[in-house]
């Protein structure tokens, strides 16, 4: 045991030995009793009323159990309920460094470790209970051997709490003989109230808006049931003589019987059964309609949309409500964050490092999906225009990593050399030009610096003489352009007044020389090419 003062986030002192007791464990008989009586059996529209008013007047421990019920009951909500539930727990939870401020190395991985341990996601399916009922308390349990840690995680019965009678929000534990319950330890619980709407929390939680498509569903589902036992078979009559006695009708009426359970029946001679095909067989469409309206009502109620979950008529339709759950994913899973940095992650580090300035948090990032044709159709546009574009930003989006500097990484295929007919050569591949290659590279006769001309393992041929000559001779042929240039420079005055003689020069330059060493080398250039 400790000897020193435990403090909790803002320095206040806390009690080790209240730490380290479970308060909220279910008891046999009482208030925090496990068993109750089931809710959703025989619910009138009556009775579901005066549930959803008695959970607002606090009294929602029948609200709870139905919403727990509604889970086990209803397929198509605990399905579209669970989705929403595994989205979150699908997040692979980061820890951050708190912002404008550096942390210990230390601190950081003991979160790291906290957050790795296998109870830490089962803890987070705990807490995403809320999302139904509209809140959801996981008591936490302390333990101490070289630092305080969690052992584990209990999720404790939401009916065995109750919200304050003054304001609504204060969450209690629920005690016999006391009507406002008991207050809650502060470091002994996480408490997750997700905010799915304005007003009191109790009635944010998604059973509550979802209670009345799942007692018109059940009423639906029993109808339809009703239906096809009435019109999927045959009505069976049986047909006896005037002068029959009451033990040949036992019997006739007995074979009619039996024709339900065993299909075979025996009747005595004179006596006959006949078989009534019943109609009206499109009612199946009237209840299966309304079942698929109900679940639809559903779907949007809990993901805010219905193509991901039943019949979408379009892929862009289905992308745009796509759209829809990553907001609502985002939103939870911040939330939930928030949640564990309050109750959790900062009692942790306080109780084992002492109270600090900031703290890490424990992020759930929710990577937005990138349409990756549509960002390599934008950059393959773009960025020969010049735009500059991050490597790391684009790896970042596509989901990929930098790669080790051994590794064997992806180049652009080589583009196929010519042959002599003009064709792609099968087996040649164009090589590096390094100019700081001697192989590759000579010297500019004119400015002494280094060109790359001829590949490695090429001679020069009848091209490169032809440049070689015209890169001797460039200065005399730009001779007459720069002399008039540098004359308008020199008897400019401003800038002004040089813009004004260079727009009058544009049209007077003397580039005949020029234009006929380019025009030549052309023509002796086109000439090598036809001549192969």
């Amino acid at each position: 045991m400790s000897t020193y003062q435990l403090v909790d986030p803002h320095g206040r002192p806390v009690s080790s030995t209240s730490l380290l007791k479970e308060e909220a464990a279910p008891t046999l008989t009482g208030v925090r009793a496990l068993w109750s009586d089931p809710v959703a059996s025989g619910l009138t529209p009556g009775k579901l009323a005066r549930i959803l008013r008695d959970a607002v007047e606090g009294e929602p421990a029948e609200y709870l159990a139905l919403a727990e019920e509604m889970e086990e009951r209803d397929l198509h909500y605990a399905s579209v309920l669970g989705t929403r539930k595994r989205a979150v727990l699908a997040i692979e939870p980061a820890v951050n460094p708190p912002d404008g401020g550096a942390t210990d190395d230390t601190i950081l991985d003991a979160v790291r470790e906290l957050v790795e341990a296998p109870e830490f996601e089962a803890m987070q399916i705990d807490v995403l209970d809320a999302l139904g009922k509209g809140f959801s308390v996981v008591e936490i349990l302390w333990d101490y051997g070289s630092e305080w840690r969690p052992r584990g995680y209990a999720w404790r019965d939401p009916r065995h709490f109750q919200f304050d009678r003054k304001t609504g929000r204060e969450l209690r534990l629920r005690e016999d003989g006391s009507i406002e319950g008991r207050a809650l330890s502060r470091y002994s619980f996480i408490r997750h109230v997700p905010k799915l709407k304005s007003g009191q929390p109790i009635r944010g939680g998604l059973a509550r808006l979802n209670a009345w498509a799942f007692m018109l569903k059940s009423y639906t589902l029993k109808d339809w049931a009703a239906f096809l036992e009435v019109f999927g078979m045959p009505l069976r009559v049986g047909r006896y003589g005037r002068g029959a006695t009451p033990d040949e009708k036992r019997v006739l009426l007995r074979a009619v019987r039996d024709l339900a359970s065993d299909a075979a029946a025996i009747i005595p001679s004179g006596m006959e059964i006949e078989f009534i095909e019943a109609k009206g067989g499109s009612g199946n469409a009237v209840f299966g309609a309304m079942a698929d309206y109900l679940d639809a009502q559903i779907s949007k109620g809990v993901l805010g949309q219905t193509m991901t979950t039943d019949d979408g008529s379009s892929l862009a339709q289905a992308q745009v409500h796509e759209n829809v759950r990553y907001d609502i994913l985002r939103a939870d899973a911040r939330q939930l964050a928030a949640t564990i940095n309050r109750d959790l992650i900062q009692p942790f580090i306080a109780f084992n490092f002492g109270p600090q300035e900031r703290y890490p948090t424990v992020d759930l990032p929710v990577a937005e999906a990138e349409d990756i044709k549509t960002l390599s159709d934008a950059l393959t546009k773009l960025v020969p225009l010049g735009l500059r574009v991050s490597m790391a930003e684009v790896r970042e989006k596509i989901g990929l990593s930098e790669p080790e500097e051994d590794a064997d990484v992806l180049t652009p295929a080589a583009k196929p050399k010519a042959d002599d007919k003009g064709k792609p050569a099968k087996d040649a591949g164009p090589k590096d030009e390094d100019p700081d290659d001697p192989a590759t590279a000579r010297a500019c006769p004119s400015c002494g610096e280094l060109h790359a001309t001829a590949r490695a393992g090429e001679e020069p041929d009848e091209l490169d003489d032809l440049l070689d000559g015209a890169l001797d001779e460039w200065g005399a042929d730009l001779a007459p352009v720069m002399d008039q240039l540098q004359a308008e420079f020199a008897a400019a005055t401003s800038y002004e007044d040089l813009k004004a003689r260079l727009d009058w020069l544009a049209g007077t330059l003397d580039v005949g020389p020029l234009a006929r060493r380019i025009a030549d080398l052309a023509m002796i250039a086109r000439g090598l090419g036809d001549a192969g």
